[in-house]
């Protein structure tokens, strides 16, 4: 029995799967956490019975500007912004999923294809631990990969400079991505997200919770755990500066030009 009444083949389907963050400078540090992400297809989202809705809920709120009606529609108003008409293409979204109320996807990735099945182009969202949020718009080469530059402050440690180096091919059994942050041509910070495809049904999704329970929260301690880590072993916190717009509904007032952090909570 399975938990949505997706479209057939690619989607809905989970991924268990190993994320994996290192830092080569200036200090070396790296860590890895198991959790698991849903592939979905945004016109047709998971719908679990509902005495288990709670493991895994997809809302607009929680991804764009907050303020679309559906994910769907959210994502077609920001293709459109940027000249790109699916004309009713399928889009592919990978991303944690709501787990008793809380979710925090540190990144977001949507797929986009053309109504032939052709893809039109990727969309990278990142959100940060100050509840800022950024899109960045991709079009991939053949092999998933893309560059560009970095607009959203996410690190207390790194200021908003440098590229940002992405492989994003769409997953099938496997998931493989990887973004890497470039400076002067060096990589100062790279993270990756393996996994293996897993069928979308009640016993996986209760198998996947209780092995992971409450992924995003607990995913989200860890980066707290270890930008604290760094910033004890003295690692210099940068300047936040004010976020890209337009804003997400939450994030803090465009007003502040520039706010410093009020402790470093994430070591990206």
């Amino acid at each position: 029995m399975t938990p949505a009444r997706g479209t057939e083949g690619t989607a809905p389907a989970l991924y268990e799967a190993t994320v994996h963050h290192a830092r080569a400078e200036p200090v070396r540090h790296a860590f890895a956490h198991r959790t698991h992400y849903w592939l979905i297809d945004l016109d047709a989202p998971p719908r679990l019975p509902w005495p288990l809705r709670a493991l895994a809920g997809f809302h607009p709120a929680d991804h764009g500007d907050g303020r679309a009606a559906t994910l769907r529609s959210d994502i077609d108003s920001y293709l459109r912004e940027h000249g790109i008409d699916l004309a009713g293409g399928r889009v592919l979204m990978l991303a944690h999923a709501r787990v008793f109320g809380y979710v925090f996807n540190p990144l977001t990735v949507y797929w986009c294809h053309g109504p032939d099945g052709s893809p039109r182009a990727v969309v990278a969202e990142v959100h940060n631990t100050y509840g800022d949020r950024h899109r960045y718009l991709l079009h991939p080469d053949g092999r998933g990969r893309a560059a560009v530059a970095k607009a959203l402050y996410v690190s207390p440690f790194n200021e908003v400079d440098g590229e940002y180096r992405l492989s994003l091919p769409e997953p099938g059994e496997r998931l493989a991505l990887s973004v890497a942050l470039h400076r002067e041509g060096r990589p100062p910070f790279t993270a990756s997200v393996r996994g293996r495809r897993r069928p979308a049904t009640v016993p996986e999704l209760l198998r996947l919770s209780l092995r992971q329970p409450l992924a995003p929260l607990v995913n989200a301690a860890r980066i707290r755990f270890h930008g604290v880590w760094l910033y004890l072993r003295g690692l210099p916190v940068k300047e936040r500066p004010e976020p890209p717009r337009p804003q997400a509904r939450g994030c803090p007032s465009a007003s502040a030009k520039h706010t410093p952090p009020a402790a470093p909570v994430t070591p990206t």
